[in-house]
């Protein structure tokens, strides 16, 4: 049996790009400290045109 937690990251909106916040590797880095897994992203808001706005990166990890 596996328990979750996810982190919301938000996406930086520039006048012709959004980036994302370099953030999110030391938050993946830190939680591999910790002993979670990253196991995949998923969308929380998005534009009319796709562009990913805010995402959940998602941890997993064995229960104890």
């Amino acid at each position: 049996m596996y328990e979750y937690f996810h982190v919301k990251v938000s996406a930086k909106v520039g006048f012709s790009a959004i980036t994302l916040d370099p953030e999110h590797r030391n938050i993946i880095d830190r939680a591999a400290e910790e002993g979670w897994r990253y196991v995949g992203f998923l969308p929380v808001t998005q534009t009319a045109n796709g562009a990913i706005l805010e995402y959940d990166l998602i941890f997993e990890q064995e229960k104890k």
